[in-house]
């Protein structure tokens, strides 16, 4: 005997919900979207054309989608006619795949992904999931959706340009000692402006213009022969000034595009090339990217930015006033690895936002080991004496202060350093082991009194037990997200081109992540969301 199988027959129940499992992540999904306040949805708002599927709608779909590794708008489209799950968020409809895509991208989604993670936090402390009291920052590079063979490198473009730049100018001051146009007025003397080539190009250009004139209206072969003869030199200089100029104009554009970044990609030039960790070939090779930068609680992403420079040190400041800007104030504890502590870093902590850092140096484990305390060489375990402002060699030598000096960094950030010289170095035994300066100089030593007093206040805080604990939890708080990001939702490259379609597109992931991490802590005893139908 066979349960009942009758194709040509309406089977009962209608409503797709009743297919769901309680917990399913749809559920999720829904009271997310639904809990963004309505105003959120107002620049979507359309008085013209045929009316628009609803955001809240399309925003669920896209979420749902990513929350089962599914990024193309095609693989969606496919999923609203196979997935019961995307058949009851979207309720019936079936928005196109060019829609999605449409959809995903515009700069008004943004808004409505900053509600997500601010509603979804406001969820978490509800479920009391997190405590608020630190937030774990850290970066990973993700590769962009461009041709890894269409790079600028700054130093290539910089380097021909200074080329054409003694180019121009020779070919400049060539004219002019040759009479073939007058000298015009120049902004300096160094080089010559797209502006002041493009009219040396025109000037030339008449010059040739008045000798096809002469020879039109000459009959005589050989007057005309002359002026040809005459007119082969400026003709040939303007070839090479049409080239100059659309050089120009070309290193101009790639130096505004690079800013203070040495690299872009063609296919996508808000992406920069960086040294990403899944290098198979061991090779170090370069792709086009952006760095990913997170802040975790609880092994949740609360808030989220991309920045084109890899490095993470100068990411930090930018980072923590998105945070404070867009998403929610700051907690007592900002914690962070050793590629985030510099001075400017723990300044902009301390003084300006009064909170605590938990962020170590790049010394900070070495300083720990038993042969740097034991290393008699290193300036750090001379023997310092404050009345006199000097430190004692190995040699037993007085290293005495000498003047200050003041060094800036890339972003404009000022560092004072003291700067101490030995009072006699010649004849000493440990010259070879102690300095690398030739000899007859002193061994010289600089002193950043403001970063020793912030590396005192890390090595103090890190060693009490209240904060100590809070800074242990980094790795198993921050690091699992990106584990989750890249093995579980399997999100290693993005599908977009440009840094806004490209936020919008971390932000769906990040927030997939989320939902599943969400999803899967509800299947014990914790509240589940269920769905108020209207009946």
């Amino acid at each position: 005997m066979f349960r009942n199988y009758t194709m040509n027959q309406l089977v009962l129940p209608l409503d797709l919900e009743v297919k769901l499992q309680k917990n399913d992540i749809a559920f999720h999904v829904h009271h997310l979207v639904e809990s963004i306040p309505h105003e959120a949805f107002e620049p979507f708002l359309r008085n013209e054309g045929c009316p628009a599927y609803h955001p809240r709608m399309m925003l669920k779909i896209i979420l749902c989608a990513y929350s089962q590794s599914v990024f193309s708008g095609r693989k969606i489209e496919s999923l609203l006619k196979d997935s019961i799950r995307m058949m009851w968020l979207a309720q019936g409809y079936e928005p196109s795949y060019r829609t999605i895509n449409r959809f995903r991208v515009q700069p008004e989604v943004k808004e409505l992904i900053r509600q997500c993670f601010v509603q979804f936090r406001c969820q978490l402390i509800e479920e009391k999931l997190i405590d608020q009291e630190a937030i774990f920052i850290d970066g990973t590079k993700i590769e962009a959706n461009a041709n890894k063979f269409t790079f600028v490198w700054k130093k290539s473009v910089e380097k021909y340009h200074q080329s054409l730049i003694e180019k121009s100018n020779q070919l400049y001051h060539e004219l002019l000692e040759n009479e073939i146009i007058p000298e015009i007025e120049r902004e300096s003397d160094e080089q010559l402006s797209l502006e002041e080539l493009t009219e040396v190009d025109q000037k030339v250009d008449d010059v040739v213009t008045a000798y096809d004139k002469q020879i039109e209206a000459s009959s005589d072969v050989t007057e005309r022969k002359a002026l040809r003869n005459d007119r082969k030199y400026p003709k040939q200089i303007r070839k090479q000034l049409i080239d100059f100029v659309m050089r120009k104009k070309k290193y101009q554009q790639d130096l505004e595009i690079l800013g203070a970044r040495n690299s872009y990609s063609k296919t996508d030039p808000e992406a920069t090339f960086m040294r990403m960790k899944d290098d198979y070939m061991k090779n170090g090779q370069l792709k086009a990217g952006y760095n990913v930068q997170i802040a975790t609680e609880g092994q949740y992403s609360l808030a989220y930015s991309l920045f084109s420079n890899p490095t993470d040190t100068h990411t930090l400041i930018p980072f923590l006033d998105e945070i404070e800007q867009h998403y929610f104030e700051l907690p007592k504890h900002l914690v962070a690895d050793a590629g985030y502590g510099s001075e400017q870093n723990y300044n902009d902590i301390l003084l300006n936002r009064k909170r605590e850092a938990l962020i170590t140096y790049n010394m900070y484990l070495k300083e720990q080991k038993k042969k740097h305390k034991q290393n008699k060489f290193n300036p750090d375990n001379w023997q310092y004496d404050e009345e006199t402002d000097t430190y004692t060699c190995p040699n037993q030598k007085r290293l005495e202060f000498q003047y200050h000096s003041v060094r800036n960094n890339r972003t404009g950030f000022k560092r004072n350093y003291k700067i101490y010289e030995s009072e006699d170095c010649t004849g000493c035994p440990f010259r070879s082991s102690c300095t690398k300066a030739k000899e007859g100089n002193n061994r010289k030593i600089m002193v950043n009194e403001k970063w020793e007093q912030q590396k005192e206040y890390v090595r103090v805080k890190l060693s009490e037990e209240e904060t100590s604990a809070i800074y242990r939890k980094r790795k198993i708080d921050v690091e699992p997200v990106f584990g989750f990001l890249k093995a579980n939702l399997r999100f290693t490259r993005f599908s977009v081109r440009g840094k806004p379609k490209v936020e919008n597109e971390m932000g769906l992931a990040l927030m997939a992540v989320n939902l599943r991490k969400f999803t899967a802590n509800n299947q014990g005893n914790r509240r589940i969301f269920l769905i108020n139908r209207e009946r």
